[in-house]
């Protein structure tokens, strides 16, 4: 793998590797296994990050022995490790013990005493999405990292629940599996951990891995699974994480258009690849950086040892480019502090050097760890030292530092490295991009995501002109909550019954850039454990949990599992097609041709959006709506959209029915008369055994076409 001015880190990741080394001799002396008497437990689980806490008390509140085996000291992964501000979605679909992390968190900030650098009134409300403070859910859903971990280690605590900490997976020999059922599972110091149930909650599936589960790294190619935002994504310019908005191009050679000098560090001269074929490349890892800018709390950015400002070329490039926005995502969390995280051309994302991390040993995952944390502490004190950086830009950051009160115990810098994708199960079941966007219906929900399907750039190359670029930055919406299936979190049953992985499930690269967030991960853990405890309680493997009991069990612990009616008030103006009568086909549902872009900036829609053709009037646009009726008869057809004097008067529309086809024209530019939402188009005669459709163009249309929904209603 290229690793572009990687070796200039050799000697600080060979320290910190040897100091590693050192404090693991210490525990034990002689290097050799220490021999430990197993121990037996319903249910273990490996992992110490948010999803196997709600594991955990979820498994304990179901009456289960169980024991968290870590390999972190810290607990909680990156919800305690600096991700502060939560990547959340819709809040009105996290529920269970995932909400009810976030209730704690609020109950520890109505303590006075923990507003100690900053009044909840100078902090503000800013969230991401809604309110930070929440007090009518008596939810908070932005706070410090150390709130978080203390969160986590007081819930334990009250369940009861061990841990047992710095306990490594021996990934070579520790996993005992015997008629495709893990028996046990043994750590590097020699415990072992006897379970009838095991649940893989580490960001990179090592558990999984080691007891032979089918995985995944990297990215699939589009037509894998018949995607559209996977694999390499050369052209595609999400976000504004790449170099198009600079006022200028950035050249990527030692000596600026001699490309016989050398490429600067941080660029690949490799090339990226063709748009939608897979690779196994990994969108980038940086910390989540917890920030302050309060002086008595402040610990000023320091030369960290090995520093070379040749790193940091490029970002000297940019800043000649014109960018200034390095402040974008220092996102404030109470007692003047920030999760600050990657923005722009060249930021906190070290791009390109964490391609061997899924499947390195732990001594090769330790050396990118401390690459990364060289990187971003280099890239810090070069944005307050180097005369190549703008005053004003230079003056501000040097108001910033290190809190004194966070990371107490690693020098003040994050404990986790944000791993924001790993090893991916492949199942019998994977969760993709088509199911997120509901063109596909997803079964047996355990639980619910809705943030946009995201991943980060994956690699910064040189363009065929000869300039540096980066690829990978993907920002799509998933067009509202989706569910999440069941089948996603457990293994084929030919490989292994008695495992569950609700942190790196069978999903797509792209699918995963969405249900890769925190709460979503408690929310699929707390789902994880239950079925776990059930499948204990049946006697039968994972795979045979009898779903319609999963599901009893998981609303009457407080889950979400399909989307509730608030979901649907985005901007006031939402219509929950499930509380509308007869059957009813939603844009997110009908089969599109062309381009066509989702919006929710005017009038009255059906579901959490509608789509347009952006006035293109070409005719090359279709928007087929399919509907399979209950029986046969006479049905009034309606079809919904937002009115606005821009979209077109004679939008051409087909009613496919048992009799034929008729074509009729609607006016867009007139307010639906039925509930300011949809008009008639007439009742016609439907078939049981053949589909209804209404098909939409934009043939010689003289506006924006709208699409939003079609009801079938019946009609006598």
């Amino acid at each position: 793998m290229y690793r572009p001015g990687f070796s200039m880190y050799r000697l600080y990741a060979h320290s910190m590797l040897v100091l590693a080394i050192a404090w693991i001799a210490a525990l034990n002396p002689t290097n050799s296994v220490v021999a430990s008497q197993s121990e037996d437990f319903d249910i273990v689980i490996y992992g110490g990050t948010s999803a196997a806490m709600t594991s955990a008390i979820a498994a304990k509140r179901m009456g289960k022995s169980v024991i968290v085996v870590s390999p972190d000291k810290h607990l909680g992964g990156l919800t305690s490790g600096g991700l502060g501000w939560t990547d959340s979605g819709d809040k009105a679909v996290i529920g269970g013990l995932s909400r009810e992390f976030y209730h704690r968190v609020w109950q520890q900030y109505q303590d006075k005493d923990a507003w100690r650098w900053q009044s909840p009134s100078d902090y503000g409300n800013k969230g991401q999405g809604t309110v930070a403070i929440d007090g009518e859910q008596r939810t908070m859903w932005i706070f410090e990292p150390h709130v978080a971990e203390k969160v986590y280690e007081t819930w334990l605590q009250e369940e009861g629940i061990r841990v047992d900490r710095d306990r490594w997976l021996d990934r070579e020999n520790g996993v005992q599996v015997v008629d495709n059922k893990i028996k046990s599972i043994t750590t590097l110091d020699g415990s072992t951990y006897v379970g009838k149930v095991f649940i893989d909650a580490t960001y990179e599936g090592d558990l999984m891995a080691a007891a032979g589960v089918s995985y995944h790294v990297g990215r699939e190619s589009n037509a894998t699974y018949g995607e559209t935002f996977n694999g390499v994504q050369v052209g595609v310019l999400h976000h504004s994480h790449h170099f198009d908005v600079l006022k200028r191009r950035v050249d990527p050679y030692v000596v600026p258009g001699d490309s016989s000098s050398g490429v600067i560090a941080r660029v690949s001269p490799d090339p990226p690849g063709e748009f939608g074929t897979a690779d196994r490349k990994i969108q980038a890892y940086c910390f989540r950086m917890c920030l302050t800018d309060h002086p008595e709390n402040r610990i000023p950015f320091a030369k960290p040892d090995g520093y070379d400002p040749k790193q940091y070329e490029l970002m000297a490039r940019v800043f000649a480019a014109g960018w200034m926005n390095v402040f974008e995502k220092f996102d404030p969390i109470p007692n003047r502090k920030t999760d600050t995280n990657n923005h722009g051309p060249m930021s906190t994302d070290n791009i390109g050097y964490n391609y061997d991390y899924p499947e390195a040993d732990y001594a090769r995952r330790r050396e990118i760890i401390a690459e990364h944390e060289a990187y971003q502490r280099g890239w810090l004190y070069f944005l307050v030292s180097d005369p190549r950086v703008p005053p004003e830009i230079a003056d501000t950051i040097r108001k910033w530092g290190l809190p004194k009160d966070e990371f107490v115990d690693n020098n003040n810098w994050p404990h986790q490295l944000y791993i924001r994708e790993a090893r991916r199960m492949v199942s019998d079941f994977v969760m993709t991009e088509n199911h997120l966007v509901k063109k596909i219906p997803t079964p047996n929900s355990v639980g619910m995501g809705s943030y946009t399907m995201d991943s980060h750039n994956v690699q910064r190359y040189i363009t065929p002109e000869g300039y540096v670029q980066n690829e990978g930055d993907i920002a799509h919406s998933t067009r509202g909550p989706y569910a999440i299936a069941y089948d996603s979190l457990v293994p084929k049953e030919a490989e292994c019954q008695n495992l569950l992985v609700p942190v790196c499930p069978s999903s797509s690269h792209i699918a995963f850039g969405s249900i890769r967030m925190e709460p979503v991960f408690m929310i699929l853990g707390h789902s994880a454990a239950t079925a776990a405890a059930m499948s204990i309680d049946l006697g039968c493997s994972v795979q045979k949990v009898p779903y319609d009991k999963l599901e009893e069990k998981l609303l009457a612990d407080g889950q979400v599992l399909t989307t509730p009616a608030a979901a649907y008030k985005e901007h006031g103006r939402g219509v929950d097609p499930k509380q509308m009568a007869g059957v009813v086909v939603d844009n997110i549902q009908a089969e599109l041709v062309g381009s066509w872009t989702l919006s929710t900036s005017s009038g009255k829609w059906v579901g959490h959006d509608y789509a347009h053709d952006s006035d293109i009037r070409n005719g090359n646009n279709t928007a087929t709506f399919s509907a399979a009726l209950p029986s046969d008869g006479r049905y009034e057809v309606r079809f919904a959209f937002p009115q606005n004097n821009n979209r077109a008067s004679n939008v051409p529309v087909a009613i496919h029915h048992a009799d034929g086809v008729t074509h009729v024209s609607v006016n867009q530019r007139k307010t639906p008369p039925i509930d300011d939402l949809s008009v008639s188009l007439g009742v016609f005669r439907f078939a049981k055994d053949v589909p209804a459709q209404v098909v939409v163009t934009n043939k010689d249309t003289d506006g924006y076409v709208v699409i939003d929904a079609v009801q079938w209603l019946p009609s006598e």
